[in-house]
Parts: C-alpha cells; sequence; structure tokens
C-alpha cells in the first residue's frame, strides 16, 4: 500500500494494481413501485404492500411509474449524464424464490441514462469516476432464513419496488476511492431527494467488482464479483480480501474464475456462490407488456428547472462567497443536512465562527451520540445565537464552551443560560485594570523579568488576570491593557 489513495498488494518480486467497478442499487425514493400503485414504506408487516402485479398473478400488466421516470432522470442530470430519449424495458430470467414472475423487468441495452461522471474529491487532488449507464428495475422480494430452522419464509414487500442500478466504469483503484465514490453518489441523491441513502434499510447497497493486474499492466485481469454489500466498511473489507485472494492464485501459478461470490462479514472473507452469468444467461428480450419508453426534450427541460444546487456547485459557493478552504467546504456540502443547518446558523451569525464550531464541538457531539445533524441536540437558531454572545463579546470562547454543553440538554436558549448562571464576559475596561493592577503589584519580581526580556511571562499574567475574574475576563481586553500596563 502507498501514501494517499493509491492501493497496492505488494509480494516479493511483484507489485499488484486492484481494479474496481461497482454496481450500485439504489432505491427510488417514491409513494409506490415502479409497476404498480403499491406502497413502499420500510418497516411495514411482512407481505402487507403487495398487489396483484407484484404476486406475479396471471394476466396482471404492469404500469410504468411516471414519478420514478423522473426521479431517474433528475439522477441522470446529478450525474453530467447523457438522458436518453428512447429506452426499452427487458425481461432478465432468472429463478430466485422471492422473485414471483421468474424474471425481473429491467433494462439491457437501451437504458434510460447513458455516460456520466463524479468528481471525487481525495487526499491527492480531485480524481474522475466514469459513469457507463444507469438503468431502471424492479428488485425481488426476501427471502428470511433465520425464523425458522428448517423453512425459508419470503416477504414480497420489496418486490417491484423501483431500483436505479449505476454502473461504474472501472476506474475504482483503492477501498479509500470506493468509500469517496459512494458517499458522493449518496450526497448528490439525497440532494436530489432521488433515494435516501439508508444503507442499514437496504435502500442504497452495490455490487462490487474486483480484479487484480501487475503495476504497469494495462489490460484488466479476471474480475470477480461481491454480491449485495451493504455498507461501505464492508465493501472495503471484501475488496481488501478479494485482491489478496487474487494475488496469491496468481502468485501460486493458478488461475481467477470469473465468478459470483459472496462476502462473510463473520469471518470477513469472500467465498463462491456460483460461476459469474453473461447476458446470454439472462435470457434477455424486449418485455411485451411495456412500450418502449420515448421522453421529450420538454419533458427532460422541465425536470432540470427543478434541479436544486448540487454539492460541487454549492462547495464552489462556499468556497468563492464565504471564503472557506476547499476542506471546511467539503465537509459542510457532504450531506445535505449540514449543508442545511450550516446556511441556516450563518443567517444572522459570522461565517468563521459557524464553520469552526459546526465542524468542531457539533459533529464531536453528535459523533458521540451517534446521531444525524438532523438530529442534533442543538438546533441551527440556538447555535447562532451562541455565536453571537461570543462575537458581541458577551461571552469569551472558553465560556461558550461551558454554555454549550448546558444547551445540549434540550437546546437550551444560550442567552438563558448565561444570564441564570452569571457567565457574562467582563469587558468593562476599568474592572479590568483594577484586576491587572492587583496582579501586577502581587508578582513585581515577575514584572522585572518580563521586562528585562523574557516577554514569555505575558502568557503567566494573561493567566493570573484571568483567575482572578473566575474567567470572565475579555480575553482581547485583558491582552490590550496588560500590553499598556507592562510595556509603559
Amino acid at each position: 500500500m502507498a501514501e494517499t489513495n493509491q492501493f497496492f498488494i505488494e509480494r516479493e518480486q511483484n507489485k499488484y494494481e486492484v481494479v474496481i467497478g461497482l454496481e450500485v442499487h439504489a432505491q427510488v425514493t417514491s409513494a409506490s413501485k415502479l409497476f404498480s400503485s403499491s406502497p413502499t414504506k420500510f418497516g411495514a408487516e411482512p407481505n402487507t404492500q403487495v398487489s396483484l402485479v407484484d404476486a406475479a398473478f396471471p394476466g396482471m400488466l404492469p404500469v410504468i411509474n411516471e414519478f420514478c421516470v423522473k426521479q431517474a432522470i433528475k439522477t441522470g442530470i446529478g450525474l453530467k449524464a447523457k438522458i436518453n430519449k428512447k429506452s426499452i424495458f427487458d425481461r432478465k430470467n432468472y429463478f430466485y424464490a422471492d422473485l414471483p414472475q421468474g424474471y425481473q423487468i429491467s433494462q439491457y441495452k437501451y437504458p434510460i441514462i447513458g455516460e456520466g461522471k463524479v468528481i471525487l474529491d481525495m487526499a491527492d487532488g480531485q480524481k474522475e469516476i466514469g459513469i457507463e449507464r444507469l438503468h431502471l428495475e424492479q428488485d425481488a422480494g426476501k427471502s428470511i432464513h433465520d425464523i425458522d430452522p428448517t423453512n425459508t419464509f419470503v416477504d414480497l414487500n420489496r418486490s417491484g419496488v423501483a431500483l436505479m442500478e449505476i454502473v461504474s466504469k472501472p476506474d475504482l483503484r483503492s477501498p479509500d476511492e470506493v468509500n469517496a465514490y459512494i458517499k458522493k453518489l449518496r450526497s448528490i441523491m439525497r440532494y436530489l431527494g432521488t433515494c435516501d441513502g439508508n444503507m442499514q434499510e437496504g435502500s442504497l447497497r452495490a455490487d462490487v467488482n474486483v480484479s487484480v493486474r501487475r503495476q504497469g499492466d494495462d489490460n484488466f485481469g479476471t474480475r470477480c464479483e461481491i454480491k449485495n454489500v451493504n455498507s461501505i466498511k464492508f465493501m472495503q473489507m471484501a475488496i481488501i480480501y478479494e485482491a489478496n485472494r487474487q494475488v496469491d492464485l496468481i502468485e501460486e501459478g493458478k488461475s481467477i474464475d470469473q465468478e459470483t461470490r459472496l462476502f462473510d462479514t463473520k469471518k470477513n472473507e469472500t467465498r463462491s456462490m456460483r460461476s459469474k452469468e453473461d447476458a446470454h444467461d439472462y435470457r434477455y428480450f424486449p418485455d411485451p407488456d411495456l412500450l418502449p419508453l420515448e421522453i421529450s426534450d420538454e419533458f427532460i427541460s422541465q425536470i432540470k428547472d427543478e434541479i436544486p444546487e448540487l454539492p460541487d456547485e454549492k462547495k464552489k459557493r462556499f468556497i468563492d462567497k464565504f471564503n472557506l478552504s476547499s476542506y471546511e467546504a467539503n465537509i459542510l456540502v457532504s450531506d445535505i443536512d449540514t449543508s442545511k443547518y450550516f446556511e441556516e446558523v450563518i443567517k444572522n451569525s459570522d461565517v468563521k465562527l459557524a464553520t469552526n464550531w459546526i465542524t468542531g464541538e457539533l459533529f464531536a457531539v453528535l459523533n458521540e451520540k451517534n446521531l444525524e445533524i438532523s438530529e442534533s441536540p442543538v438546533s441551527s437558531y440556538n447555535l447562532s445565537k451562541l455565536i453571537n454572545l461570543i462575537k458581541d463579546g458577551t461571552i469569551s470562547g472558553k465560556i461558550a464552551k461551558t454554555v454549550f454543553e448546558e444547551m445540549i440538554d434540550g437546546d437550551k436558549d444560550p442567552q438563558t443560560i448565561v444570564d441564570q448562571k452569571g457567565l457574562k464576559q467582563e469587558s468593562d475596561p476599568k474592572a479590568l485594570e483594577e484586576l491587572i493592577n492587583k496582579v501586577i503589584k502581587n508578582n513585581t519580581s515577575k514584572v522585572e523579568e518580563y521586562k528585562s526580556g523574557k516577554e514569555k511571562l505575558f502568557g503567566f499574567f494573561v493567566g493570573q488576570v484571568m483567575k482572578e475574574s473566575k474567567g470572565k475576563g475579555n480575553p482581547q481586553l485583558i491582552n490590550k491593557i496588560l500590553k499598556e500596563k507592562l510595556n509603559g
């Protein structure tokens, strides 16, 4: 392994590069399914969100959900991809116990979205990851194996739920890049409102394609696909294990079989599931119950008008308008809820202080309590008030941290806390001068040392004055008056 985001596997004589491509399955944010009006709410009782279409009863015909089509086009625009004005739904034939039709309605040769790109901000600069395509398809149901020791149960609530399969080009080269790619993809879709990205609910999962090749070789190695990985951490672990497994086989003079594998999260290893299917194995053919999907320029134009400011554009604005660093802007735009919170705070308060408090104290609390910023125990309104109390000199930054700790318990008003606990900063020059005079009088030998050249003692005097003020003295004023007294 090398520095930054490069990832190599080394053996005695050889150095191998890892090549990764992802097929991300993103559940479309929609109240109903792709070809039926059944609801899509997560957590419903098993088999309560299933229509006759979802259960594949004979004679039941699919009807395309226009809203899901719009969501796919929105996502394509967000990925700076080509929108195909004509696309075709195909039947992908395979058998699963939880796939009632015996085939999945998907798209093969003519997807709704063509080539696009995602820009990653990595430690060693930006990197462009190509998007091969985005196609719409219906999800299968869910087989449940752990309720009964001898029977498998089937829940068809997910059967027919709309998915966007986003296929990357094999441009990813490390677990770090995969981490950045999934987060950026999730961020774009959350900004667009096309997928909520909740991996724990199965809304976002990926098939991870991994191959290895000797450094400097332009040809791709034989790839293996790791199916249905539902967390970034597991994706990274699976890539590292699988890449090392393939390198070991090559080093032993063995060949790598193209196959589909599963990642065992308990054993931290991939294991063979089945030989990798090719397109002909699925016997794709156009679904006879669905006409080709034809989209007009006007329809696309209307959707473009609905596109909000996306992460890359928002980052540029934050840098240009607020003079934030690229690093700060990246953090603040990475999640739509974070960017919203930030913009609400800075409506009425200092940008620099807001940036520091959100990415510092607030993030620390959220991490400790395992909360999303949308669940923040401190509202954007009250954080803004706290920042203003610092800015106008009512409290110091140090006192603010004490106030903030109180605010966490029930989103308390910072001004009320300051008043009740008597935490207002002492900013009266005359009162501070009295304290400074007292400190100077009690430390005459230190004053002589300072005046003889030991300027580092200045910090000692500041500390003593702060102690006399019980931590409430205005640090800027104390520094100013002290300098005048000691240098006078």
